[in-house]
């Protein structure tokens, strides 16, 4: 298990949440899983190991955690909203045919904050970034 997961859970006990083993596997499933998963991917993935759990106690728990600011929470157009444990500056790049993101990062768009910040003097917070296009996989399909 990545340093990671341990880390966002030590903050997590610091704000009081208490670390059930359920909460656990849905962060290191997050924290693991590249694909910015559905709740229901989640729910899917963990459900064998956790008959109880439902896909409820998945949203509650994801809702949790982005209150503590460890999650993010990507809705797009396909109305189902996907989760990221990647609160780090990334931009996302969306393919447009089969839906799959991917992170990419890019410093040079701290620059772009800095500016926004002089020229209209707001205090910027974050900037989300979404790139569309078409994948490999299929842009291959497609030739």
């Amino acid at each position: 298990m990545g340093s990671g997961v341990q880390h966002a859970l030590e903050q997590l006990k610091t704000t009081g949440v208490r670390i059930t083993p359920q909460r656990h596997a849905i962060l290191t499933y997050l924290m693991e899983a590249m694909n910015h998963p559905t709740a229901d991917d989640i729910y899917k993935a963990l459900e064998p190991k956790f008959p109880s759990m439902s896909v409820a106690t998945v949203y509650n728990n994801l809702k949790m955690f982005m209150e503590a600011g460890m999650v993010r929470e990507l809705t797009y157009g396909d109305n189902s909203s996907r989760f990221d444990a990647n609160v780090s500056d990334h931009y996302h790049v969306i393919c447009q045919q089969c839906g799959k993101i991917e992170d990419f990062s890019y410093p040079a768009l701290h620059d772009v904050e800095h500016r926004a910040e002089q020229a209209t003097g707001f205090k910027i917070n974050g900037l989300r970034m979404e790139l569309y296009g078409v994948c490999k996989c299929c842009g291959e399909n497609a030739e």
